[in-house]
């Protein structure tokens, strides 16, 4: 197989090419039509130059495993990779839609409220994403698909995780012309070979709001050397000098979003997003309602949305079963959506059920760096749904000990309680009374592709916390993790 494009009607990984739907120096994509389900995906395949590099198909298959554990409406999910004649390919879910360096392109910018909306949409998938403990690092509007319903907003999805930040790693880049449009979006940081973390997706998205509203990308300069510099010494561009007729405090926006120095800019995408809708005057993005529902894993709630790699090992140790319910003292109605957007909204009391462990805010942090997003089964949802009169969060820690954990609080009944892993071997149980509560839990042992790992299933007795139930996953076994998180953690 060669890097020509594959025509249509031609099966490739069992898959049959309807047509192509964009092509770039890496590889083409194609629309092509599932082997096996009446469905379209959207196939990649990439240019034999990256193919036959060792280095990058190393890198390109750990990425783009990462990426499939992204399950979020705004990120284009990864539903298989593989190596068909020696080239490798990734499906993903297909949009019906260019995109937004495309609209650009068509109209040299896009409307303010129209701009508020796609921020605000990649927004919400760059932070989940940056929960679950990854960065992008090549946002820019060429990997953002736009998709126009009659009579909705746009849908909007981010695309190419994992797969940017696997290109990023190999000296292909270094070529001519390779990396212009990353260095168009780069940060300082990554300019510098420095450190970077999720403020460098900040930048990047910053240097898109730009674009959108402008048509022009922030620093645009003759050379490529030139926007390096750029980016490192000049000040941030000023969108209202290129159309004056936008709101003058989205010339602030830019320049936090764009400051030098990462702990000047926002602290999120969501805020940049928030701030932005604000300066131009536009409101809050409505959120999931016009979003489409992100693909459903296979293996529960463990496996959904904020799956790390040392995660993914234990992602099944929990499974939810639902038992009939029955009479509780648990909060009638959730409580409004608040006007911050990092408030928890709907699960807002979920939280202070739980106020030294779960972080305060979706901006924050919780007990030993836990990070958590509001979930329905095993896929995200917006924090201001409640569904099935359950609000649960998921949350990933530092793996010291504990990867993941899991709370789910009933609403007018009691939360089903978490059954032990398949192959969990009960090592204890016990009633416990704190200040905080009483309840009961169980600690197990499982063995996972990782070795041997350990699992909590805690439920909890005291009147405020009853129709609640949490499970607990990490360390090297249920002792070890039952000696060095349940004894002082705040639950």
């Amino acid at each position: 197989m060669d890097s020509r494009k594959l025509l249509p009607g031609t099966i490739f990984a069992g898959y049959r090419i309807e047509r192509v739907l964009g092509s770039g120096g890496m590889g083409t994509v194609y629309v092509a039509a599932h082997p096996r389900l009446p469905r379209l995906d959207a196939v990649k395949v990439l240019s034999a130059e990256y193919s036959a590099d060792p280095e990058f198909r190393a890198r390109f298959i750990r990425e783009a495993e990462l990426a499939a554990r992204l399950d979020h409406p705004n990120i284009i999910g990864v539903y298989d990779r593989g190596v068909e004649d020696g080239r490798l390919w990734i499906a993903m879910r297909f949009m019906d839609g260019p995109d937004a360096a495309t609209l650009i392109r068509d109209r040299a910018a896009l409307p303010p409220e129209r701009v508020a909306h796609i921020v605000a949409a990649v927004g919400r998938g760059l932070d989940h994403a940056h929960r679950a403990g990854m960065l992008h690092r090549d946002v820019k509007p060429a990997n953002i698909l736009v998709e126009s319903i009659p009579g909705q907003q746009d849908r909007v999805a981010l695309t190419d995780f994992g797969i940017a930040k696997a290109v990023a790693a190999t000296t292909a880049l270094t070529q001519a012309g390779s990396i212009l449009a990353t260095v168009a979006y780069a940060a300082p940081e990554q300019l510098t070979g420095a450190a970077i973390d999720h403020r460098a997706d900040v930048y990047s998205l910053g240097c898109t709001l730009h674009e959108l509203l402008t048509g022009a990308k922030p620093f645009p300069r003759a050379t490529m050397d030139a926007v390096i510099v750029a980016h490192l010494q000049d000040p941030p561009p000023r969108p209202r000098a290129t159309v004056p007729e936008l709101p003058g405090g989205i010339d602030a926006v830019i320049a936090r979003a764009l400051a030098k120095d990462p702990a000047q800019r926002y602290p999120s995408c969501g805020a940049l997003a928030t701030a932005a809708a604000t300066a131009l005057g536009v409101g809050q993005d409505p959120g999931s309602t016009a979003q489409r529902p992100g693909r459903q894993g296979k293996a529960g709630l463990w496996v959904g949305a904020l799956a790390l790699v040392a995660a993914v090992a234990i992602a099944s140790a929990f499974v939810v079963t639902r038992d009939s319910a029955t009479s509780s003292n648990a909060p009638s109605s959730t409580p409004s959506a608040q006007a911050d957007p990092n408030s928890w909204a709907a699960h807002e009391w979920v939280v202070k059920a739980f106020p030294q462990l779960l972080p305060a805010t979706q901006a924050d942090s919780g007990y030993q760096g836990l990070r958590c997003v509001a979930v329905d089964g095993d896929r995200p949802i917006d924090v201001r749904q409640t569904r099935d009169s359950m609000n649960a969060l998921a949350c990933n820690g530092n793996r010291d000990p504990v990867f993941r954990i899991v709370v789910r609080c009933g609403i007018g009944k009691p939360a089903d309680e978490f059954d032990p892993a398949p192959d969990a071997t009960f090592i204890g149980e016990e009633n416990w009374t704190r200040p905080t509560g009483q309840g009961h839990i169980t600690w197990n042992d499982k063995t996972d592709v990782a070795g041997l790992t350990g699992e909590l299933l805690l439920r909890f007795d005291d009147p405020t916390r009853k129709n609640c139930a949490m499970g607990v996953a990490g360390g090297t076994s249920g002792q070890d993790l039952y000696e060095r998180w349940w004894r002082n953690a705040p639950v």
